[in-house]
């Protein structure tokens, strides 16, 4: 479909999905401009931002010269910020009752028994913020506690005073839970070290439906739908949706639905779609997830689109080398897509620089958008700005060999 694969792109339109992630994304700007750059005078191409004026979504463009070839790409960014602070502004308490609805979602589901079937680095990280919490709260009981016999020595003890039993404990018990709620607020603003709290609610946010999409995402999803739709309709020679983490299970949605909706012209840019560091298993293994699942199937055997997932083991946020469709138990006879391969960090970063990097979990679910220092043929930049299509470039590409493509999933239905 679209513009045949030998074709030269000479113009790029390019649709960011971030993941959960409440921040402007002006940081994704600013990441491209510095991690383009150093990528470009590793591997010998040049490469420049300009800012774009003001529109529905914000982006910039870019302009590189890539094996000779000149190549302009406009890139935006598919905001769903504003979506993800609402559902992260909820109180201290609320968030621990977030914390035990999430936990029995996925534990009394049986969901969280399969995932650890296939990587134990994201189930981890989503255990994580239920430990860390728990440890927050543990901290704060245990100074609660603590402030009787500090109290009653100070009142009793330094300052001399006397009173009766009542009182006494009254006062203790007053200043312990002022002591724990202090402490606990401090936890939270200082979030921004622990991610605990930013976990909780990303994982909440999908657990809270049982991996429906909440109506203001659905709302969203059209609303991106027709935005790429348009670019369609441009003189691109490609279209290129690009999702990050939570942004890869929006882009199967949006790509799905475009495609049903018959707005993908055959002669119009060939259509692509890039994934990584997918987390599509944390919500298509839930019970209500019908939705997603059906779009998993029915992108998956699309000659309208080519769909390439990239994931790493070193990344421990995401479920590396699991083909999102097969592990969800959705795979048609006739299954195309994803070509499931790793950016194998341990291979395409320098010793130095993955020593430096490898506990740093949270940067390295980034690394995708990064620079490499020993590239292969994972570059993120040449992908976005050079003039390969997707297609083109993975043509031959086979799929790694270690990916796991085994359904695993309890809960298999789709929607009607």
């Amino acid at each position: 479909m679209g513009k045949t694969s030998t074709d030269r792109v000479k113009q790029r339109r390019v649709f960011y999905i971030p993941g959960y992630d409440p921040i402007h994304p002006r940081r994704y700007r600013e990441l491209y401009r510095s991690e383009s750059a150093a990528q470009a005078a590793i591997s010998g191409y040049e490469i420049g931002l300009t800012a774009k004026p003001a529109g529905e979504n914000y982006g910039w463009s870019v302009d590189a010269v890539i094996d000779a070839a000149p190549v302009h790409c406009d890139v935006e960014v598919l905001v769903w910020s504003d979506i993800v602070r609402d559902s992260m502004s909820t109180s201290i308490p609320a968030t621990y009752l977030q914390l035990l609805r999430t936990a029995w979602v996925y534990i009394g589901s049986g969901a969280l028994w399969r995932l650890m079937k296939l990587r134990k680095g994201p189930v981890i990280a989503a255990l994580y913020p239920v430990g860390m919490l728990l440890l927050q709260l543990g901290i704060a009981t245990g100074l609660c506690i603590a402030m009787f016999p500090i109290v009653t020595t100070l009142l009793l003890g330094v300052l001399g005073l006397s009173l009766h039993y009542i009182p006494l404990m009254a006062l203790c018990l007053l200043a312990g839970v002022g002591a724990a709620v202090a402490l606990l607020r401090w936890f939270k603003k200082l979030d921004g070290k622990f991610y605990a709290y930013y976990l909780m609610h990303d994982y909440a946010y999908s657990a809270s439906s049982k991996g429906a999409n909440p109506p203001e995402l659905e709302a969203r999803i059209a609303v991106f739908t027709d935005t790429i739709a348009t670019a369609l309709q441009s003189d691109a020679e490609e279209v290129l949706v690009v999702g990050h983490s939570s942004g890869a299970h929006l882009g199967v949605s949006i790509l799905a639905d475009l495609i049903r909706q018959g707005r993908v012209p055959a002669t119009g840019p060939s259509l692509s779609f890039l994934s990584l560091g997918q987390v599509v298993p944390m919500v298509s293994f839930l019970s209500d997830a019908h939705r997603l699942r059906a779009d998993l199937r029915y992108l998956s055997a699309r000659d309208e689109v080519t769909w390439v997932d990239v994931t790493a083991p070193g990344d421990g946020c995401s479920f590396a080398l699991c083909d999102p469709v097969s592990v969800s138990g959705v795979a048609p006879t006739d299954k195309k897509w994803p070509l499931v391969f790793s950016a194998a960090f341990t291979q395409t970063l320098s010793r130095a620089r993955w020593k430096e990097l490898r506990w740093r979990f949270f940067r390295l679910h980034f690394q995708y958008l990064c620079a490499f220092d020993r590239p292969k043929d994972y570059d993120y930049f040449q992908i976005t700005a050079g003039p390969m299509t997707l297609a083109d470039r993975y043509a031959d590409r086979p799929p790694s060999k270690s990916r796991i493509d085994r359904a695993v999933s309890k809960y298999t239905s789709i929607a009607a």
